[in-house]
């Protein structure tokens, strides 16, 4: 698979968002795990979590917990001495299945060290404020960002779902520290257009969360399903003329957006994440003409 920058480390063009395996409808231990090791066979090397990736009602760091077990199972097969596993702080469940937001810099720390002792590492790789809280000032939890950072509990930190003003903030505050952004960015989802330029600006890597928008429902919103919606039959109509999902056509256009863009498709299943990883290693060649098409959709 082809490399991309996520600050100093490189890591493979297409990272695995390991959500799916831990919420509602979450397949199996046994499908998750063979989910996780396929996608390492295929050179994914970013894997991505957090630790309120838990049904509602379970305790938090279950998906946390399925990547540390995942990790250390595979260990007679390959290395994963260069596997980057990135987690998120600062979002919580309800028993009802609702999500919360808590970005109190007490709260961040001790999140992030749970983070790191359920994920067996003296340091996470990636650490990611998850969303920012309206009830705390934004430098704030930065700030606590930056503490785990000077602590050596994090080795580098991300930022989600944020606009541009706040990426500016984030820099300012945690400069070249900060490595990355994840905000939602998809054929159906182009809103963060304006945050995805400022990344290129910058040199931090752009993680689009639920990229296959358009494509396949978001965990996030319901039971995923490949229906094809209408809008987006471009992508349909490019799959057809090479041959290939029209998931993959929709992750290598990601790829065409931005030096820096590094989708994470959330999978739940083996044969998912084999498809998106040949789209991260370059098989797939869209060409000018289509790429302006997609782009217009």
């Amino acid at each position: 698979m082809r490399q991309r920058a996520l600050g100093d480390v490189r890591v493979g063009a297409i990272g695995l968002g390991a959500m799916p395996l831990s919420i509602e409808g979450h397949p199996d231990e046994a499908r998750a795990l063979a989910t996780v090791h396929a996608a390492l066979d295929a050179g994914v090397t970013l894997l991505d979590t957090a630790d309120s990736y838990h049904p509602p009602g379970g305790e938090p760091g279950a998906n946390e917990l399925l990547v540390a077990r995942a990790l250390a199972a595979y260990g007679g097969r390959g290395r994963t001495e260069d596997v980057l596993v990135a987690t998120k702080g600062g979002r919580g469940r309800t028993a009802d299945g609702g999500w919360t937001v808590d970005g109190r810099p007490e709260h961040l720390r001790r999140a992030a060290e749970a983070s790191a002792r359920r994920l067996g590492v003296d340091a996470i790789g990636l650490y990611q404020l998850h969303k920012p809280d309206p009830a705390v000032p934004y430098a704030e939890s930065l700030g606590a960002i930056r503490e785990l950072l000077d602590a050596g509990t994090i080795r580098l930190a991300g930022i989600s779902n944020v606009d541009t003003d706040r990426i500016r903030l984030a820099r300012e505050i945690l400069g070249e520290r900060l490595v990355s952004v994840q905000n939602r960015y998809s054929p159906a989802d182009r809103g963060s257009e304006p945050e995805l330029r400022l990344c290129a600006e910058l040199g931090l890597a752009f993680l689009p969360w639920s990229p296959l928008g358009g494509i396949a429902r978001s965990s996030l919103d319901g039971a995923s399903t490949l229906a094809a919606d209408p809008e987006f039959g471009a992508f349909h109509r490019v799959a057809r003329t090479h041959g290939v999902s029209p998931q993959r056509v929709a992750l290598a256009w990601l790829l065409t957006r931005s030096a820096t863009v590094l989708p994470i498709p959330g999978v739940s299943r083996p044969e998912s994440i084999r498809d998106s990883a040949e789209a991260g290693a370059g098989a797939l060649r869209l060409t000018e003409m289509e790429i302006a098409e997609l782009n217009g959709t």
